[in-house]
């Protein structure tokens, strides 16, 4: 078996329900200019999955993201600003999000 060295750039990301899983990501560069994210998904020592995505791709993946932490920063504000009593301070921060 021919073991492949991890990346120079990369990061681990933990699982949220347990310690026993987590997701790596790293970017793995072609001879051409191009090259394509690996997402490898991890239990305990062993790699179970893996997801090639494409440059494309991966942009799409962190607009994803980005909207979704967006959206949680948005209701957190409202929430926040219910929270203390105050609607006219809510619409403000849902305006200025």
């Amino acid at each position: 078996m021919t073991v492949v060295p991890l990346p120079p750039r990369g990061e681990w990301f933990g699982d949220a329900r347990d310690g026993a899983r987590a997701l790596r990501v790293s970017w793995h560069a072609a001879s051409d200019g191009t090259g394509c994210v690996v997402l490898s998904t991890w239990r305990e020592d062993s790699c179970v999955a893996t997801t090639r995505l494409s440059p494309a791709d991966a942009a799409r993946l962190i607009g994803v993201l980005a909207d979704g932490l967006a959206a949680v920063a948005v209701d957190s504000l409202a929430t926040d600003s219910l929270a203390t009593g105050s609607l006219d301070a809510a619409a403000r921060d849902v305006e200025s999000a």
